[in-house]
Parts: structure tokens; sequence; C-alpha cells
């Protein structure tokens, strides 16, 4: 258990899932916590993140610092995406090493799993077979960050644990017009359609495309409770265990945002994996268990949209 008086380091604590788990911290009564912006902090300079190890010494490290974004980003700059996210998460975890941290925590993602992995996908299927290729090297530098964590346990005796969230949504997404993930995405294109009274929006690929989908501060609750409760090398998959197309999930976001229009589909454009449905039963068999139906997230994300990016 971490001690509420414990120093601990959130990376990336001004990202989504950073400033989640900075709220669920605050809100189970842990006050030593130290953050770097990444103007205070460049976690791609390996001196840089040294010193600041050296100089602070956090026994514990959340680490949730990442470059991210949708297809579309993916496509275009993968070698921008390996280098960031290997190059962060290597200094970081390395570094925590070399003080002494007493636990650390490993944000990936579930792009991890095999493309056509078996559904639900179990941490087990890791490596099984070949990756999604439109996010193929942002998936290679988690898997690279979550195998150091393992070869650090095996070989140094650490308590180093990764856990791997499903698409996630919640306050302070990212809404880029570009580079935003499919549910972000979805909030900003209606509601600029339902402001600007467009006729119709156009989506990506066909809606074929399964997807699951969880509220950060759930996946917040989960990563502070692992953190407390579970050691182990193998990954823990975050997850609702529930999965949506998405055409209904347009749908969904168009109803919650009042967007009447009507939904067309561009099928020059990629679907992306056919099928992401995480198998959560590792985390439930430990007791956890999400909390925010789609339905009430995605209102709470909209909210959160209209309050800081309109």
């Amino acid at each position: 258990m971490m001690e509420k008086d414990a120093k601990i380091y959130v990376a990336g604590h001004r990202g989504m899932v950073g400033s989640a788990i900075v709220r669920c911290l605050k809100q189970q009564g842990y006050g030593h916590l130290v953050t770097r912006t990444h103007r205070e902090l460049d976690l791609c300079r390996q001196d840089a993140v040294e010193a600041f190890f050296a100089e602070e010494a956090p026994e514990y490290v959340f680490l949730a610092a990442a470059k991210v974004g949708g297809i579309g980003a993916n496509e275009a700059s993968p070698a921008d995406f390996m280098w960031d996210n290997m190059t962060m998460e290597m200094n970081v975890i390395h570094a925590a090493w070399a003080i002494g941290c007493k636990k650390l925590e490993f944000l990936g993602s579930s792009c991890i799993y095999p493309r056509m992995a078996p559904q639900p996908m179990k941490e087990s299927c890791l490596l099984t077979s070949e990756l999604e290729w439109t996010n193929e090297a942002y998936a290679l530098a988690k898997i690279s960050g979550l195998k150091y964590c393992e070869y650090l346990n095996r070989q140094y005796g650490t308590d180093y644990i990764s856990v791997m969230p499903t698409n996630l949504y919640g306050p302070n997404d990212n809404y880029h017009p570009t580079n935003s993930h499919v549910l972000p995405a979805l909030i900003r294109r209606f509601h600029e359609a339902k402001v600007n009274k467009d006729p119709f929006v156009t989506c990506w690929g066909d809606g074929s495309a399964l997807r699951e989908f969880l509220y950060v501060d759930d996946l917040a609750d989960l990563c502070v409770f692992l953190m407390n409760h579970y050691s182990g090398s193998e990954t823990v998959n975050a997850g609702t265990g529930k999965e949506i197309r998405i055409k209904a999930l347009a749908e969904l976001v168009a109803g919650v945002v009042g967007y009447e229009g009507e939904i067309r589909w561009d099928l020059s454009k990629p679907n992306g994996t056919p099928r992401k449905l995480l198998d959560v039963s590792k985390a439930e068999e430990m007791g956890w268990t999400y909390q925010t139906s789609l339905k009430n997230g995605i209102r709470l994300a909209y909210e959160d949209f209209l309050a800081h990016f309109v």
C-alpha cells in the first residue's frame, strides 16, 4: 500500500489520464504529489530526467506521459510516435530504477495486442501474431515499455507493473480536428455541425468496427487500486468488457450532442482494427469494476468539452 504521505510522481499530469490519476490520488488523501510540465521537464531528454529523479527521489511513479493520436496521426507520423514514446518511457523507467523507486506503474494501450487476436483479448495474447498496421509504431513503443518493466522485475527484483487501457475518453481529452481519437473527434464534429446547422456529417470507414470505451476517471481508480493491490510482470487490462459498433457510437454521440442531421460514411478511409475488446476478468477477480456507463460518460465528456474547448 502507498503511504498517504509518500512522494508520488505523476508523469503526464496535464494529459487526460495523468490529470485523472491526480484527481483520484487527491480524493483518496494522497497529498505529496510531484508534477512537472513539459516546459519544466522534457521527458525525451535523458540528462534532464535523471537529474529530476536524483533531486526529487519519488517513491512511487505513475507513467502516464505519452504522445497519442488517432488513426490519421499514427499513419502520418509513425517515426515520431515510436521515437517520442520509446524515449520518454525508457528515460523515466530507467531513472526510477536508478534511484531505487519503490514501485512504478506503466500505462500502455490495448493496441499492443495482435490485430486478429481472439476476442475478448486476454493479457496472455501479447505478441502471438501481427499488430494492426495503422498504429504499429505506437504499439511497438508501448510493448517495449511494458517489457522493460518485466525485465527489470526479472533481473533486479523491482515491483514495476503495467496497465493496458482500452479506448479512453473524458475530461482533458484531445479534441484536435485531425489528431484526436474517435470518440472526442465525434463529439467535436457533431457539436460543430449542430452549431453550423450542417445537413450531414461524414465519418471515417463504414461504421462496422467494434470498439470498447472506458471513462478516464474509472481508469484512474483502477490505476490507484492496482498500485496498492497488485504486483506482477504480466500486464492488467483496463476496460468495461462491453463493445459498440462505431456506427452506433456515432448515433449515440449525435444524440447526446443534440445533432439531428444525417450521418454519412467515407468508405475510402480505414476502419482500423475490426474489433478490440479486452478480457477484464483479471481486474474483476481482484475486486475492481468500472462505474460509468457509456452514455453518461459521453454526457460528462461533452459537458467538459463545452466548458473548456468552446
